[in-house]
Parts: structure tokens; sequence; C-alpha cells
């Protein structure tokens, strides 16, 4: 399998283009969908958030109330790395077994792992391919504050606590800008599929 990464900063598209491409055949690992998961009752992560966070983070369910963590994690830098370190790695395995697992079944040519912080967390190196996703920034804001249902300060706090798309884009094989139409964003995510099934053709083993 060709491994590539889609990555890009908040509200950038990452969720759309992904779709395109499993329409397309890859297989897409979602990191935040990962991430949620880890985060359940009894999960080891979900021990050390309340170890560190304390009990007021749950709500009444035992569920991690991820408004309320997202809202601390985004205003302090050592919390967003505490729970950054925390979940990385413990993704990253996750990956690595879904990986494994696909080389085995040996069905898809095209495996992409969607997340948001894949530069910031040092992985470029583990990908064949980095896909990196932007848009204009006003857009970027615009569709933060209405998915989240939060103010433009909220959005641009958010925004700024991510590596801004102009230094990520230097670690991009390719991108897809997506301020224009959904046309538009189809149009760029098939051509870059193309792209990606000719890289795949070119790999050595196809089985790696």
């Amino acid at each position: 399998m060709l491994i590539t990464s889609l990555t890009g900063g908040i509200a950038t598209g990452k969720s759309v283009v992904a779709q395109i491409l499993k329409e397309l055949g890859c297989s897409i690992y979602k990191a935040d969908r990962v991430a949620h998961q880890l985060m359940e009752p009894q999960e080891p992560a979900w021990k050390e958030i309340i170890d560190h966070f304390g009990p007021s983070i749950l709500k009444s369910d035992k569920t991690i109330n991820r408004t309320k963590l997202g809202a601390i994690v985004f205003s302090n830098i050592e919390e967003r790395l505490f729970i950054n370190n925390l979940l990385h790695p413990l993704i990253f395995k996750k990956r690595e077994e879904e990986i494994k697992k696909l080389n085995t079944e040996g069905y898809f040519k095209i495996f992409v792992s969607e997340a948001a912080l894949t530069v910031e967390a040092g992985y470029v190196q583990f990908f064949d391919k980095i896909i990196i996703t932007h848009c204009q920034e006003n857009i970027q804001i615009n569709r933060l504050m209405k998915r989240d249902q939060i103010d433009r300060n909220e959005a641009l706090k958010r925004i700024d606590s991510q590596m801004p798309s102009e230094q990520k884009l230097k670690y991009a094989d390719y991108d897809i800008d997506t301020s224009g139409t959904l046309e538009e964003t189809i149009e760029q995510s098939e051509q870059v599929f193309r792209i990606l099934m000719s890289d795949y053709e070119n790999l050595g083993d196809h089985s790696t």
C-alpha cells in the first residue's frame, strides 16, 4: 500500500476530501475518531485524563465532556501538550495495527491517515506522501464558527493553536485548496487521487 497522510489546519476541509478519496477507493483512517474511542470510559487515555484534570471534566454518564476539555486545551499550551503527548503515540500504534491488517488483507492500494497534527507531531517521515488541505483564513474562521458553534475569538484561538497553513504547506507533496466550490474541491481531490495511483504503481514493492 501507499501510505499517505491527509492533514491541514482545523476546518480546512480534511473530512470532505477524505470522503471523496474514500469514494474513489482509498482506505481512510480517521485519527479524531480513534482519539474519541481512546477517551471512552475505562480506556487507558480516559483514566489518565481523569487523573490529570479531575472528575469535573466528566459528564453524568462518566464520558469526557469534550467541549469542556477543548476549552481547556485550546487556552493552555501545557495542557494541550499533555493531551497530545498522551494521545498521539496511542493513535500512532492503532494506525500501525490498521496498516498491518490491511496489508495482510491486500484489498486497498492507498491508505489515507486523516489527522490534523501530523506535521506538528513529527510523523511526516512515516508517510510516503503528504496531502495538505488549506483555504482562505476568513473561510476557515467562518467554517469553524458554524461547525463548532463558537464565536470568532474562540475560532481564532483554535486556529492559532496549530501551525499556520503557509508553514505546513512546506511539507506537502500535494495540496488541495478548499476555498472554492465543492465541485472544485472534488476536481482537485480526483486529480490528487490519480497521482497517488501513479505513485502506488511506482512503488518498488506493493506490499509495503
